[in-house]
């Protein structure tokens, strides 16, 4: 039996196949990156998954696509936490770009875009991956993803530039304060997380112009920085996966639109497409 799973910084989803490629139901825990997470963290989190733990033994493979696996150091982080817990299993960690490729271009050439909790975007040229911008995290970069869009609404509305109707339907919903936001975001872990859970927020005001406006210029960024990188992004298709993709990919394809994109797949959770993939392992 082997086990595929795709994760991001908030969540991620795991499908098992037995060796006649029978899928079990996929399953969920929280997300490991090695930015933030040890490998003993990693152990121990997936301890107290009682579904998971039942298969755990059976598995004679793992590939794990994860957000942070972008060096051999932080593979090993999650290749030792994975290790621990699939004891009899042989492990394959690989970057989150790689599975978005996987889940998106198949053997054909494209540009696959990450826009989920963070963002990234690579091309494959039916054989290779060129990552031609770098992930700066969610500090420094992750244009377009949760983490921006969450991001850029608390200095907003801290700095009082959001329209008083937004900033009113902001303080209904979430009663806090500048020390409240402080601290989750200097002083707790997981930022990057909390600052995408304003996500639904911006999921329920969407129909509202300014909100409207605020994702286009979000999603203009990412392709203005990212995409416009690769020479030929006007002649191939460019695929997207993770969750703001998906439950905005109205305007998200508006914005592609005034690019000039070719948008290709728009997939929330590439875990089932990556099981399709590695059915050949079974």
């Amino acid at each position: 039996m082997i086990i595929v799973a795709d994760s991001g910084s908030t969540k991620c989803d795991w499908v098992a196949i037995n060796k006649d490629g029978f899928k079990s139901e996929k399953m969920s825990t929280m997300g490991f990156n090695p930015f933030f997470h040890s490998s003993s963290f990693i152990t121990n989190k997936l301890n107290e998954h009682e579904d998971l733990s039942m298969l755990a033994k059976r598995i004679e493979k793992v590939f794990f696509y994860g957000a942070g696996c972008s060096s051999e150091l932080f593979k090993k982080i999650i290749t030792e936490g994975l290790q621990n817990y699939f004891v009899n299993a042989e492990i394959t960690v690989d970057h989150d770009l790689a599975g978005a490729v996987y889940a998106t271009c198949g053997n054909e050439e494209g540009i696959a875009c990450i826009l989920g909790t963070g963002s990234n975007s690579c091309y494959f040229d039916g054989t290779n991956i060129y990552e031609e911008v770098p992930a700066l995290g969610y500090i420094l970069g992750d244009e377009g993803s949760g983490a921006y869009f969450g991001r850029q609404l608390l200095k907003l509305y801290l700095y009082k530039e959001l329209p008083p109707h937004i900033s009113k339907a902001f303080e209904d919903r979430f009663n806090t304060n500048k020390q409240e936001i402080f601290e989750r975001v200097y002083m707790k872990e997981h930022a990057n997380v909390y600052l995408a859970s304003f996500m639904r927020f911006l999921s329920d005001t969407r129909d509202d112009e300014w909100v409207r406006k605020f994702i286009y210029k979000g999603f203009s960024e990412f392709i203005t920085i990212h995409v416009w990188k690769y020479k030929n992004f006007k002649e191939v298709p460019i695929h997207f996966i993770g969750s703001v993709a998906f439950y905005f990919q109205d305007l998200l394809k508006h914005e592609a639109k005034i690019h000039h994109l070719n948008v290709g797949k728009i997939i929330k959770q590439p875990v089932h497409n990556l099981t399709k993939y590695h059915l050949s392992e079974v």
